[in-house]
């Protein structure tokens, strides 16, 4: 509680984490667990259609955001994450009959529709002083969802299926339990009269056009991120000789690095600037991302593992304090999730760029290809003017 008190949170902002975290950890759970294993073990799916039913999870979960930032500037955050949740335990629910592979995408792409609320509320609640901190500790809640998610659902699907799909169903219901207890009132603060839809996007279009040299870069991270995802045990198994349990000790390790470095980062990044934890963070990433295809030893796989947990725990919180900047503060819902919209552009093509290399090329020619993205985007912000990274 002291920890949460000195980065200044308030009371909603610690429900909606404890919200965060039972919602990614589902999510987490479901898209790299539930989907693939269950649907395919239990429910006969093939992969093709597991792949597609990925697919349309994060497409609705990105194409929605832009509408329902709208819905935020609008009407009540606590109504539009209860209806959020509404929305995913009915797409949860229907896995039910999911054996069916079209109701099987229909119920992934559903359940996506009602993730991006809560994640977005969060943005909208951070305070502007303590943004990087505060960042750090949202992203370390996102983390631990996202990472344990899948591990406890892997050692529950092993031994029964079906209580797998009711603890899902169940996590889902406490979280939307739990948001019948967020104050009303909407996100932002400000006046109760809605900013009309197109002055918002000509506040908007001012702040993309003031930040047009960073959008590129929004795309290349979570592309070069993205990218990794399908090719990581292969490349893991091939070229790091690993086991499966020494794979998964690998990423507690990278994943433990950055949960643990996420606030201090975050804090520093407060006090120091945003421009040099985003040039050096990228910059180590690149190199220690390339240093891995150099095939070492299971121990300096397991060092290695921990720069890059460190380095993503610098860029983090920084990058998100530097969006910040660029978000109009009487239409912080809007601006949020139009800005997630264009980072998930590299979410979406991400794995299928990386898959298509690894077929082409090899597993490692991926990992060389995603840190040279990393370390051209440490050269390019570090060319940028200092005044990109400043307050507006």
């Amino acid at each position: 509680m002291k920890s949460i008190r000195k980065l200044g949170l308030s009371s909603d902002i610690a429900l909606l984490a404890v919200i965060l975290l039972l919602v990614e950890f589902v999510r987490g759970a479901t898209v790299l667990s539930f989907i693939p294993i269950f649907g395919e073990k239990e429910l006969g799916i093939t992969l093709g259609i597991i792949g597609t039913a990925i697919t349309a999870h994060y497409l609705t979960d990105t194409v929605l955001k832009i509408f329902i930032g709208y819905l935020l500037d609008r009407f009540s955050s606590k109504l539009i994450v209860i209806c959020g949740l509404l929305i995913s335990l009915g797409g949860i629910g229907l896995f039910h009959w999911g054996s069916n592979p079209w109701i099987f995408i229909l119920a992934s792409a559903i359940y996506g529709v009602g993730m991006s609320p809560v994640w977005l509320v969060c943005l909208t609640k951070v305070n502007t002083e303590q943004r990087a901190a505060q960042m750090g500790f949202l992203y370390t809640i996102w983390l631990v969802g996202m990472g344990a998610g899948p591990v406890v659902l892997n050692v529950v699907l092993d031994y029964t299926p079906h209580l797998a799909y009711a603890l899902l169903l169940g996590l889902t219901f406490i979280a939307l339990a739990l948001s019948f207890f967020l104050p009303r009132g909407r996100n932002n603060g400000e006046s109760a009269t809605p900013v009309p839809f197109k002055e918002q996007f000509a506040v908007l279009r001012e702040r993309l056009s003031a930040m047009k040299p960073l959008l590129p870069g929004m795309i290349l991270q979570t592309l070069g991120a993205s990218m990794l995802v399908p090719i990581l045990p292969k490349f893991a198994e091939q070229f790091l000789s690993l086991s499966s349990g020494q794979y998964s000790l690998l990423l507690l390790i990278g994943g433990g690095c950055t949960v643990i470095g996420l606030v201090p980062m975050g804090k520093w990044s407060d006090r120091v600037g945003r421009k040099p934890f985003l040039i050096v963070g990228f910059a180590i990433f690149g190199l220690t991302l390339a240093s891995l295809s150099m095939k070492p030893g299971v121990l300096m796989a397991y060092a290695l593992a921990v720069i890059l947990g460190i380095s993503y725990a610098a860029v983090l919180p920084a990058w998100n304090a530097l969006l910040a900047l660029y978000v109009p503060p009487a239409q912080k819902g809007l601006g949020w999730s139009l800005l997630s919209t264009v980072e998930n552009i590299g979410v979406l093509i991400g794995p299928v760029v990386g898959g298509l290399i690894a077929e082409a090329f090899s597993v490692s020619a991926v990992i060389w290809f995603s840190a040279g993205l990393f370390s051209i985007i440490a050269i390019v912000y570090w060319l940028f003017p200092s005044r990109w990274f400043a307050e507006r």
